[in-house]
């Protein structure tokens, strides 16, 4: 049994698309999903982007997107192409991408890593997107929060550094919040005896395993396995004491291919 811990939507995606390769999986989301704190700054910086005040939007994940490109937004995108503005949408990978797309917005002004790039994340982005930021440039990073926490929201710092030192200017909107979700009895009881009976925790966020380990105090977790789709994510899960950890690129592909050749 593979336990997807995606937020809820994703979650469900996923689920449908290993069990339509013949893989037995359910979800057990780790990160609930809720609006931003602060609603007036994200329609603020939505009307930004439709009147083409930044030269990218960076989309950290399909849930900043879903949050962000409401009915207006990914429209608008289209329309600027008349009036020479042509702003990119950065995702971090195909997944992302596709996400994108589904909420209208073009797949010619979308930007990836590399297919071929061994990570989908930030660095793999930029080595894609650097030659697009100079003196002038303004990108438009859209991310999460933790609940309680900072309304700046947390996420891809290191990119925006290397905008900044390219000569380009770095605003940040909050389009959810994310936080620990709230278990029932029956999901209680399954996370226990996937701790210890074989099955394999697909892991894609370190978040995720903070909210595992602090729903299961306690938990012997010498017995668990992992497949990890980050090298950082992976060694959260070893630190965390799980006794087998693997890891793969996130691609759905490489994650079902990596399930596949488990023993």
């Amino acid at each position: 049994m593979v336990i997807v811990t995606r937020p809820e939507r994703e979650a469900l995606q996923w689920v449908a698309s290993l069990q339509a390769r013949g893989i037995d999986a359910l979800a057990l989301p780790l990160i609930a999903i809720t609006p931003p704190a602060d609603v007036q700054a994200l329609e603020l910086a939505r009307a930004q982007v439709q009147a083409g005040a930044y030269s990218a939007v960076m989309v950290v994940s399909s849930n900043a997107g879903q949050h962000f490109f409401d009915q207006k937004t990914a429209p608008a995108l289209t329309q600027q192409a008349q009036d020479a503005i042509k702003t990119r949408v950065w995702s971090p990978g195909p997944g992302t991408a596709r996400a994108l797309q589904a909420l209208g917005v073009e797949g010619s002004r979308i930007d990836t890593p590399a297919p071929d790039a061994a990570q989908f994340d930030s660095e793999s982005l930029w080595a894609q997107v650097h030659s697009q930021v100079g003196p002038g440039a303004r990108v438009l990073i859209v991310r999460g929060t933790e609940a309680g926490a900072t309304q700046e929201g947390t996420g891809r710092d290191w990119l925006a550094q290397q905008i900044r030192a390219a000569g380009g200017a770095v605003d940040f909107v909050v389009a959810y919040t994310r936080g620990a979700p709230v278990w029932n009895a029956p999901q209680q009881a399954l996370a226990r005896e996937a701790a210890s009976d074989g099955s394999l925790w697909l892991l894609s966020s370190s978040q995720a395993l903070e909210h595992l380990r602090a729903a299961l105090p306690g938990q012997d977790w010498r017995q668990a396995r992992a497949l990890a789709t980050h090298p950082r994510i992976a060694q959260a899960a070893r630190n965390a004491g799980f006794g087998e950890v693997r890891e793969c690129r996130p691609a759905l592909a490489d994650v079902a291919a990596s399930i596949e050749s488990q023993p």
